[in-house]
C-alpha cells in the first residue's frame, strides 16, 4: 500500500494547527464541482492554488474562491513544491500519469481523480514510485461515500440479506445527444468512454463490497449517432468468493433501472435514484458543520424484503444513510498529518483497472477473461 509522506517532509507544516495547502490542477467538472469545493470545506485543508490556462475558468475560480492563487501550468506548482502539502490532479484522463509522476518525483503528496491510469501496469508503477519516494498517493473514488453505498455496506455488515448471491448496480443516464469533449472521444490516448468513466465507479464499489474479481465478461456498445466510444456497457464479474456482480453503465437509458438490486439468501435490497451530493455541488451548495448534507427524503429510501411484488411497494423502507463525500478529504488530511493509510490506494485502483482492461478485451473479442487471483497486497484490501 502507498505510504503517506511523513510529517518531517519539507512540504508538511511543522505546526500541527497549520492548514495543509492544496493545489488543484484542472478546473473543469472534476476540479470545480468536486475537488475545489470539497477541499475548501475540509477542516485542516486550505485551497491554495488552482491550475488552469482557460481565462474563463480562471475567472470562475477567483469568483468562487477569492483568496485562491491562479497558475496557468502545472510546472508553476513544481517550481514551488515546498510551499504545497498536496496536489490534486483533476485534469483530463490522459494527463493523470504524467502529472502524478511529476508530483511524486517532486516529493509532493498527490490525489488523482479516477481512473488513475489507462492500464493497471501504469497504476502499479505509480504506486511503486510513491512507495520508493515515501510520498502519499491516493485515488479519488467518491462513490464509496454515496448514500446508497453506505447504506448497503451497513446492511451487509448486519447480515440483513443473508448470503449474497448477486449484486446488480446501475449508473444510467438518458443523454441521447452527444455533448462532445474528450470524455466522448474515441482516441485511445484520451481514455474516454463510459467503461473507464462510470465503469470506474461501479467496478470499484463491487470490489470494495465483495472482494477481488477472477472472471469478467462484458458487452460494450456504441449506440448514439456520431458516438466514437462506448456509451452503453454491461460488465459481469465473478468474485473470488463466488458472488456475481452485474454492472450497467449507460448514457442511452430512456427508463432508468434501480441503482442497486442486491439479492441474498434471506432478503433483497432495492434502491432507486442517485446520491444527491453531486447535484448539490453542481448547484453551488457546500458541506458545512451542522448542515444536513447528503440526506435524502423518505420517499426515496430503498426497500428490504423478500417475495413481495414491486407493484405493491413490497418490503420495508430502509432509512438511507447520509452521503459523505467530505469524508474522503478528511481522511486524506488525517493521513497527511498522522501518517495513516490513504482512503483509497493506488493498488486498489490498479485492481479496478485489471477489471476494466479485462472488460474491454471481453467485449472486443467476445470471450470471458480470467484474472489471476490477487493477494491482499495487490488489491489494497486489508488482510483479515
Amino acid at each position: 500500500m502507498s505510504t503517506p509522506a511523513p510529517s518531517t517532509t519539507p512540504s508538511t507544516p511543522s505546526t500541527p494547527g497549520t492548514p495543509l495547502r492544496v493545489g488543484v490542477i484542472g478546473y473543469g467538472l472534476a476540479g470545480s464541482v468536486f475537488h475545489a469545493p470539497l477541499v475548501a470545506a475540509t477542516p485542516g485543508l486550505v485551497l491554495d492554488t488552482v491550475v488552469t490556462s482557460d481565462p474563463a475558468r480562471q475567472a470562475q475560480a477567483r469568483a468562487e474562491f477569492p483568496d485562491v492563487r491562479i497558475a496557468a501550468t502545472p510546472a508553476e506548482l513544481w517550481d514551488r513544491g515546498q510551499e504545497l502539502d498536496l496536489v490534486v490532479i483533476a485534469s483530463p484522463n490522459r494527463t493523470h500519469v504524467p502529472l502524478a509522476t511529476a508530483a511524486l518525483e517532486a516529493g509532493v503528496p498527490v490525489v488523482v481523480d479516477k481512473p488513475l491510469a489507462a492500464t493497471a501496469a501504469e497504476a502499479r508503477a505509480l504506486a511503486d514510485l510513491a512507495d520508493r519516494r515515501g510520498t502519499f498517493l491516493s485515488v479519488f473514488q467518491n462513490r464509496r461515500w454515496d448514500n446508497d453505498f453506505l447504506t448497503l455496506r451497513r446492511l451487509l455488515a448486519d447480515g440483513e440479506l443473508g448470503e449474497i448471491q448477486r449484486f446488480e448496480s446501475r449508473f444510467e443516464r438518458w443523454r441521447p445527444q452527444l455533448k462532445g469533449g474528450w470524455r466522448e472521444s474515441g482516441a485511445p490516448e484520451e481514455i474516454g468512454g463510459l467503461l473507464y468513466d462510470l465503469g470506474s465507479h461501479v467496478v470499484d464499489q463491487a470490489l470494495v463490497l465483495f472482494g477481488p474479481a477472477v472472471r469478467v465478461y462484458a458487452e460494450a456498445d456504441v449506440r448514439r449517432q456520431g458516438a466514437q466510444t462506448d456509451d452503453d456497457t454491461f460488465i459481469a464479474l465473478t468474485h473470488a468468493n463466488g458472488i456475481r456482480s452485474h454492472l450497467y453503465v449507460s448514457a442511452t437509458t430512456a427508463q432508468l433501472g434501480p441503482r442497486f438490486r442486491v439479492l441474498g439468501s434471506r432478503a433483497g435490497y432495492v434502491k432507486y435514484g442517485l446520491d444527491p451530493q453531486e447535484g448539490a455541488l453542481r448547484e453551488g451548495l457546500r458541506p458545512r458543520a451542522g448542515a444536513s448534507w447528503g440526506e435524502e427524503p423518505e420517499h426515496l429510501w430503498g426497500r428490504l424484503g423478500s417475495g413481495e411484488s414491486p407493484l405493491t411497494g413490497g418490503g420495508t423502507p430502509v432509512p438511507t444513510a447520509p452521503g459523505d463525500y467530505p469524508a474522503y478529504y478528511a481522511a486524506v488530511a488525517a493521513a497527511l498529518r498522522d501518517g495513516g493509510p490513504a482512503p483509497v490506494t493506488a493498488y486498489e485502483a490498479a485492481h479496478c483497472l485489471d477489471v476494466l482492461e479485462a472488460a474491454r478485451t471481453s467485449s472486443r473479442d467476445g470471450v470471458v477473461v480470467e484474472i489471476p487471483a490477487a493477494t491482499p497486497e495487490a488489491t489494497g484490501r486489508p488482510t483479515l
